[in-house]
């Protein structure tokens, strides 16, 4: 599933450096127009540098002096061509390689290890023609709004729909701005097109405009990746769905619930709640049927790992349909 994108993020590296190259060798050009002693500073530089390296593989008598008294002109001439630059106004690292990530410069790698810029753009190609990219156009904070939800208290529970709401946003809310210092998970679980699927979308957007990585899979595709992972050797997948810094599961009780799923899912939760790595599981199932599906294992990771967000209240996509039937 992921192989074929490895490329495509080498050619996304291969174009930032090619641009990289191509600003500072416009920045060159700008200074050896506007300031050519400093161009002439780092032909300089650069001899010096040659020629020291020449006469230590010759060995040259003196090489101790030699070094010491090299050392000392490219440190003139470096702090000369730092007075000229900041006397026009230029920053000092204006003629330096200017990078977009600079802790892996670029590359993708630290080492061997990946980039978190590496995972993010990763993420950014998997989402590019994703469900996920064109739902966070409509599903996100500036459409959110309560006037869907009935302000009028029903009989079965303690507060009205727009109340409940209330109070499950303002959890949203805290959730995404302590996403850093807290292990919270959220759980939403209740009535269909009450608007858990919508206000996961809304948190999800806030966060990766945020530069955080969320990954979202329906459960019925995250049994399917883990499946993938699992007989098709996809490490990189596996490797994404737990060291994301958010997975939201949406619609969890519309997979094939079966061993493989129920061992896999468990798994995933609990390597993911001993990693600190933070979910939002979304459910049309009750408690009671969360307890009746899945095992003890899973339901008490569930309820006792995740913030319990109910939802109530009338079907909002059935009400929005019939709005525009009217």
């Amino acid at each position: 599933m992921l192989k074929g994108y490895g490329e495509e993020i080498a050619k996304i590296y291969e174009s930032l450096r090619v641009n990289n190259e191509e600003s500072l060798k416009n920045r060159r050009d700008e200074i050896e127009k506007i300031i050519p002693q400093v161009i002439a500073m780092e032909n300089k530089i650069a001899q010096l540098s040659i020629e020291l390296s020449i006469n230590i593989l010759r060995k040259t008598k003196n090489i101790d002096e030699l070094i010491e008294e090299t050392k000392e002109k490219i440190t003139e001439l470096r702090m000369k061509k730092s007075e000229f630059l900041v006397s026009r106004g230029y920053p000092l690292d204006y003629l330096e390689m200017q990078y977009n990530c600079s802790k892996c410069k670029d590359t993708g790698f630290i080492g061997v290890k990946k980039c978190d810029c590496y995972k993010q753009n990763l993420v950014k190609i998997l989402y590019r023609n994703s469900e996920l990219n064109n739902m966070l156009e409509r599903n996100n904070f500036s459409n959110f709004s309560y006037q869907y939800f009935s302000p009028n208290r029903n009989s079965n529970e303690p507060e009205s729909p727009r109340k409940n709401l209330e109070k499950i946003a303002s959890i949203s809310w805290n959730f995404i701005e302590n996403f850093s210092n807290s292990e919270e998970n959220l759980l939403f679980f209740g009535d269909s097109g009450t608007g858990k699927s919508f206000l996961a979308s809304c948190i999800a957007k806030e966060l990766l405009d945020n530069s955080y990585m969320v990954i979202y899979k329906t459960a019925v595709d995250l049994i399917k990746d883990l499946k993938q992972s699992r007989f098709a050797g996809e490490e990189e997948l596996e490797d994404l769905l737990i060291n994301c810094d958010l997975l939201i599961i949406d619609d969890l009780g519309t997979e094939p619930i079966n061993e493989f799923s129920k061992i896999e899912l468990f798994n995933l939760l609990n390597t993911k709640l001993l990693k600190r790595k933070k979910m939002i599981i979304s459910t049309n199932f009750s408690i009671e049927l969360m307890l009746k599906n899945y095992s003890e294992r899973t339901t008490s990771r569930l309820l006792g790992n995740f913030t319990l967000c109910k939802f109530f209240g009338e079907d909002i996509r059935v009400r929005l349909n019939m709005n525009k039937k009217k």
